[in-house]
């Protein structure tokens, strides 16, 4: 897979909702349910970020829900690419982009959103044939204004913005031409995943679908 071929791939993935919600979750019995409640909100993309020791059960679970499409976040070494593809993840994202992970993506045939907080690193990864990125911490390297100014030298790029994006301030972001979606975590907030909470989770996700 080529980083043209990869990007392909994931704009395709990331036209289908507004929102990707970013999922750290410690129990996989959760796991299914939490998922089938953001389908049925609208929010069929999944990245649940390898952050706790049940990720890549969590991304079995996940990845056996109808109409998911499950990919496997914060992925930093080619070990963590090998590990989410076996678990079935079918999209990897990262917060941001070293040559030997983009040749693990590209070699295990998994289409990778690489992150990119600058317009140095976006050049760099348009070299290499991908359009189609992170944009990542997206609060802390100046929010939707530096999204933008970032855009008008770049405008064939597109981002999904994601570190502190909510649905305060997702308008802001998804209001941007060079935006296709954002990723956020207040869709399944950890009180209701802890509680169970299926219900608030839907509802949350049909707000966030709307966007």
């Amino acid at each position: 897979m080529t980083g043209s071929e990869a990007s392909r791939r994931t704009r395709e993935i990331c036209q289908t909702a507004p929102i990707v919600p970013v999922l750290v979750v410690k129990d996989a019995a959760k796991a299914r349910p939490l998922a089938e409640a953001l389908v049925a909100g609208g929010l069929p993309v999944l990245e649940v970020t390898l952050r706790t020791p049940a990720a890549l059960d969590v991304i079995r679970e996940m990845s056996g829900v109808t109409g998911g499409i499950v990919g496997a976040g914060t992925l930093v070494t080619s070990q963590d690419v090998r590990a989410a593809k076996e678990a079935g993840a079918t999209f990897g994202v990262s917060p941001g982009a070293t040559d030997e992970l983009l040749a693990a993506c590209e070699a295990e045939d998994l289409p990778l959103l690489p992150g990119a907080a600058t317009a140095t690193e976006a050049m760099r990864l348009l070299v290499r044939g991908y359009d189609m990125m992170k944009f990542f911490p997206a609060e802390a390297s100046g929010g939707a204004p530096a999204l933008k100014a970032i855009g008008a030298p770049l405008p064939q790029i597109s981002f999904c913005p994601t570190g502190g994006v909510s649905l305060s301030n997702a308008p802001s972001y998804l209001g941007l031409s060079n935006v296709v979606c954002a990723g956020g975590s207040w869709v399944a907030p950890g009180d209701a995943v802890e509680a169970g909470d299926w219900a608030r989770i839907e509802t949350l996700a049909k707000e966030a679908s709307a966007l």
